[in-house]
């Protein structure tokens, strides 16, 4: 596997556990520099890589009357002071060809959401932006069929691709964590990071209500993630989830990280020790 570069931050076989890590989605530039700023001190303070991550669009929302974000415009405004004012590299969901190009000059990370992680149009553009991508695995396909993704991405020239382990879906509304997915996608060549936070959605139920998630297994995965060898989590969180415009049933409450992260840091300092 070939470590990929995020800035100064390797990730990959024999580097640091990283993390992507944010609100769900945009919702006021208060909100987004309180969370940024007090993760880039709790990973400060713990020696793990960061990298911010907050959605200016979410068009897979339940429903049409559902908060969707600032947009392109005004959120891209936004991330781009996150990375001017903290130094934090910044990744975001692209839902459109046409939005690459203008989002490539501010997002070190463009991500390519789960249900549309083979849609070719996409995954061309974006790879040709020459940016990190980072694909989530969708919750409709096996692990290692995620190898056609990668090699659209790769047929542009770029080579800097992340794969996200986000639960697959045996039934309705509820997904499966199948944690053999990580060594099966690291094989592809990429590294794989671990989504704990939307594996826990009760997607038949609106991410307001209470019972839409649960919140309290994200550290059970996380732990179980690392434990297997992924080279990073990606973890969303809100100062006050239940006050959320988004997913507000699934993310971890913003005082929680630190002790989630020590947990997790120990465990994957001891794995790596064995390698």
């Amino acid at each position: 596997m070939k470590p990929i570069k995020v800035g100064d931050i390797k990730i990959g076989k024999g580097n640091p556990l990283v993390l992507i890590s944010g609100p769900c989605v945009i919702e006021t530039e208060e909100v987004v520099f309180e969370v940024a700023t007090r993760l880039k001190e709790i990973c400060k303070k713990l020696s793990i890589p960061l990298i911010f991550k907050a959605s200016y669009e979410k068009d897979n929302r339940g429903s049409e009357k559902s908060y969707r974000g600032p947009g392109l415009k005004e959120g891209l405004k936004i991330l781009s002071r996150v990375k001017e004012r903290l130094g934090l590299p910044v990744l975001s969901d692209v839902h459109r060809a046409e939005d690459v190009d203008k989002v490539k000059d501010v997002l070190d990370v463009i991500q390519v959401p789960a249900f549309l992680c083979q849609q070719t149009s996409l995954l061309l553009k974006v790879g040709e932006a020459g940016k990190v991508v980072n694909i989530k695995k969708g919750q409709f396909i096996a692990p290692e069929n995620m190898a056609g993704a990668v090699k659209k991405v790769y047929s542009t020239g770029n080579q800097q691709v992340l794969l996200t382990e986000r639960g697959t879906c045996f039934g309705y509304n509820r997904l499966v964590a199948d944690f053999c997915s990580i060594p099966i996608m690291q094989e592809l060549g990429c590294p794989v990071i671990f989504d704990a936070t939307h594996v826990v959605r009760n997607y038949g139920i609106p991410s307001d209500d209470p019972k839409g998630g649960f919140p309290q297994f994200v550290p059970f995965l996380s732990m179980a993630a690392v434990a297997v060898g992924c080279d990073g989590l990606f973890l969303e969180t809100h100062p006050k989830p239940i006050e959320a415009l988004c997913d507000a049933s699934s993310m971890i409450p913003l005082d929680h990280m630190e002790n989630l992260l020590k947990r997790a840091k120990a465990i994957h300092d001891m794995v790596r020790s064995w390698e």
